[in-house]
């Protein structure tokens, strides 16, 4: 027997929402959904009237539908904001290329302006040619350092006010599971903030509007929606760390659907013991970008890349800061110890 939306009350319910087990008809979906988001943004202040805000895009259903409902509520609520996409060409053959695509249809059905940027302008270094150097098992911390720091340099282009990503609940969940079991007390602290404010010259503020929205709905907003998005995965994903967060958040969420906020809801809470020793912010010497050493992450790993040491970046390389600032060779007793993996 068909079930009735139980919001209206008169139109058939397509769906069940997972995070609140209403059943709803298309229309009052959407306008949950988006009321949710809405409301999010309204809470946390997230913007301003008359800011230029870029919206990172890549082609996924996450910045997608981000960008479709940032551009809804801009005009229903007149926030009054200056929209704009930027999207970061990783340089992977067979997706990013293909991402970007989509990306550019995006640009033409929003009416918004488009950004890109590249690790082969920024850095010298495409995706395909760091997993050639380091192989996949590294090779996600080389993309998410350089990403962050090239979203950063394309809003500064864009000389946008506020960097808004469509990291979801699951999203942030995730990386909570990951703090806690790297024991990574400074990013457990602020990983779960939904605004950052500027760290430093050259970093822009970000937020995440969909914090607490749930990826399965997502997915069915732009399943129902019918937006353009591209939903295949990173091909060099499939080994990173993350994936056994998501693994696991999915096996309680099979048991217990309210086990992402509740994941979400204990991070906002948890507080660092007095006396506990936290990484200075400072800024990288070489680069002046936002770091708690001498050299910023980004900066060491493309030292390592153009010295022919991929694992220079991974691990404790703070160790070796004075020589690379000095542009000093390491000995062969410091080469095989990265190569071997003991810095």
């Amino acid at each position: 027997m068909p079930v009735q939306c139980s919001s209206c009350g008169e139109k058939r319910a397509v769906l069940k929402r997972p995070k609140t087990g209403h059943s709803l008809c298309k229309e009052c979906f959407f306008w949950a959904f988006e009321e949710e988001v809405h409301q999010t943004i309204r809470a946390a202040e997230l913007f301003k009237q008359g800011e230029a805000v870029g919206i990172a895009a890549s082609g996924g259903k996450d910045s997608t539908v981000l960008a479709h409902v940032m551009k809804v509520l801009n005009e229903r609520y007149d926030y009054g904001l200056e929209l704009m996409l930027i999207s970061v060409d990783e340089g992977i053959t067979g997706y990013r290329d293909d991402s970007l695509e989509t990306v550019k249809r995006n640009q033409q059905q929003y009416e918004l302006p488009l950004k890109i940027v590249s690790y082969e302008e920024l850095y010298g270094w495409t995706m395909d040619s760091i997993v050639k150097q380091v192989g996949r098992k590294n090779n996600c911390t080389f993309c998410g350092v350089f990403r962050r720091q090239a979203l950063d340099r394309g809003a500064v282009m864009l000389k946008v006010d506020k960097i808004c990503t469509g990291h979801n609940a699951d999203d942030v969940a995730e990386t909570v599971l990951m703090n806690v079991l790297r024991g990574d007390i400074a990013r457990l602290r602020r990983c779960t903030a939904i605004s950052t404010t500027s760290e430093g010259e050259g970093v822009v503020p970000r937020c995440k509007p969909l914090k607490y929205a749930y990826e399965k709905e997502i997915v069915m907003y732009a399943y129902f929606k019918k937006l353009d998005y591209f939903s295949t995965e990173c091909i060099y994903s499939p080994n990173a760390y993350r994936g056994h967060a998501r693994t696991f958040l999915k096996d309680l969420e099979s048991i217990r659907s309210s086990s992402i906020i509740d994941i979400i809801h204990s991070g906002e809470n948890l507080s660092v013991r007095d006396g506990v020793k936290m990484p200075v912010q400072g800024t990288c010497s070489r680069c002046g970008y936002i770091s708690s050493q001498s050299l910023c992450k980004s900066c060491v790993l493309l030292e390592g890349l153009n010295r022919g040491l991929p694992k220079l970046g991974i691990g404790k390389h703070h160790r070796l800061h004075h020589k690379l600032l000095a542009q000093q060779p390491l000995t062969e007793k410091e080469q095989r110890k990265l190569r071997s993996g003991d810095f």
